[in-house]
């Protein structure tokens, strides 16, 4: 492996290449550090420290780990690339329900350049959007995050135009550094701006447990926890590694075909279904769903609070709102845990009803003179495929569930900061690892391609180890 990075170096493309996609990463680290003027730092980070385990401090959480972004700090990169994955989310969804998408996607390179601008354009318009939600936040409530020369008047306009400017050009710029780096750097650029601002809250997480940690058990975490910690995140790490290129192989075979005195074809192959066909995506739904009860019970909860001289049936109704809002405040609750998982395995089988679609992948293998051992080709071989991804999508789902609660089961048991128990499963983690697989194997392909010995081994130059294998995708 060692001898595998130097060999990196070696290689003018390549080393441009990963020289380029450094700084580009390094541009998005500086930007995250410039403010928004106007708005009271101080005061906002006392508010992020105060919301801790709170509803909205567990939306502001969970939004800066896998967009990029730092509400917290309220930056220019503040809404980071969120609005640019919401808008391809939305054109990946009605491309399988419009058939105008369809025939654009139909077309190649061209097909697929339309869609891209019309993403863009989609992603300027969501920025606008997000950016006055989250100014009109931070202006309103009786301690607003904005200096006092900034909330009336002539200042209050100045405060607005640069803010919604400033976080709107944040997240454009943000998509054009993802766009470079897949132009002229190596690995998904998007991707690897999410995995760069996840890994770049690991050293507040470190000195987290740090300031903490007390050697002869006294203080807050003691040797155990810390422990458990690292053992927990080697096998969790594990365990995404696992789901990430877990696949299920159904042989092809090649239909025979003869021409002349010589026959073709009859090759055995293997089409691919992946485990975990819908990625992070069933993860990322189902917490933006569980978000919202967390701030309506909160929000409601307080109000009733409020009411002085309840009668019998609103006691009721305030017992039952205290109980949910206790469920759902720290996301540590049973009942939280419950639908939360039940909410996973449901967009993970919505998730992969929108990507895989058995009848066009029986067309293709029809088309192609390929089939399936034992199954007729066409609406035979769909059925098959269908059945297979659905028992497969329920182990993928299982895996997922699993990976996403150990967070909140974690930090409720040990009572330790959601800061530090999100590197231990759920999104953040799974994105870290999905990235960093997908961005090594395309190294490891560069050095296999110019006959370097790859990571593990494999290469003409170094024998033939075993190599990284990437889930194929069909």
């Amino acid at each position: 492996m060692l001898q595998a990075f130097f060999n990196i170096w070696k290689i003018k493309e390549l080393r441009n290449k990963l020289l380029f996609t450094i700084a580009m990463l390094g541009i998005y680290r500086i930007g995250s550090f410039i403010p928004l003027p106007g708005v009271d730092q101080a005061a906002l980070q006392s508010w992020a420290e105060n919301s801790q385990g709170s509803g909205v401090g567990n939306l502001i959480t969970f939004v800066g780990i896998f967009t990029g972004g730092s509400l917290g700090q309220s930056t220019i990169f503040g809404l980071g690339i969120m609005p640019y994955i919401s808008a391809a989310i939305i054109f990946q969804l009605l491309a399988s329900v419009s058939e105008g998408l369809k025939k654009l996607q139909k077309e190649g390179p061209a097909g697929r350049q339309r869609i891209q601008e019309y993403t863009r354009y989609a992603t300027v318009g969501l920025s606008l959007i997000q950016a006055v939600f989250w100014l009109r936040f931070m202006s309103s409530g009786s301690e607003p995050m904005v200096y006092a020369d900034y909330l009336h008047g002539f200042g209050s306009m100045i405060f607005w135009v640069c803010g919604i400017l400033g976080l709107t050009a944040g997240t454009v710029f943000l998509m054009w550094l993802g766009e470079q780096i897949d132009k002229y750097g190596i690995g998904n650029g998007i991707s690897l701006i999410i995995t760069a601002g996840i890994i770049a809250s690991i050293p507040n997480a470190i000195g987290i447990i740090a300031g903490g940690f007390d050697v002869r058990g006294g203080g807050q975490y003691g040797p155990d926890t810390v422990l458990f910690l690292l053992a927990s995140f080697i096998i969790v790490t594990a365990g995404a590694i696992i789901i990430t290129q877990g696949q299920r192989r159904i042989p092809i075979q090649q239909a025979k075909t003869a021409k002349g005195n010589k026959v073709y074809g009859g090759q055995k192959s293997y089409l691919p279904l992946r485990v975990n066909h819908g990625g992070v995506m069933p993860i990322i739904f189902a917490s933006s769903l569980m978000i919202f009860p967390s701030l309506l019970f909160n929000w409601v909860g307080s109000y009733m609070n409020t009411i002085e001289d309840p009668g019998t049936f609103l006691s009721g109704v305030i017992y039952v709102f205290g109980v949910l809002q206790e469920q759902f405040a720290n996301m540590t609750g049973i009942l939280y845990a419950l639908i939360y998982i039940g909410l996973i395995y449901f967009f993970a089988y919505f998730w992969t009803t929108v990507q895989f679609q058995p009848n066009e992948v029986a067309e293709q293998l029809r088309n192609n003179g390929a089939f399936i051992p034992g199954l007729r080709p066409g609406p035979r071989t769909a059925e098959y495929l269908e059945t297979v991804m659905e028992r497969i999508t329920y182990v993928g789902a299982g895996f997922l569930a699993i990976i996403a609660v150990i967070p909140t089961i974690v930090s409720g048991m040990f009572e330790i900061p959601f800061l530090v128990t999100q590197f231990l499963g759920g999104t953040g983690l799974l994105i870290a690892v999905s990235v960093m697989l997908d961005f090594v194997q395309r190294i490891e392909a560069q050095l296999m391609m110019r006959n370097y010995q790859g990571f593990l081994g494999g290469g003409g130059s170094g024998g033939g180890g075993p190599k990284i294998r990437g889930a194929r995708h069909t």
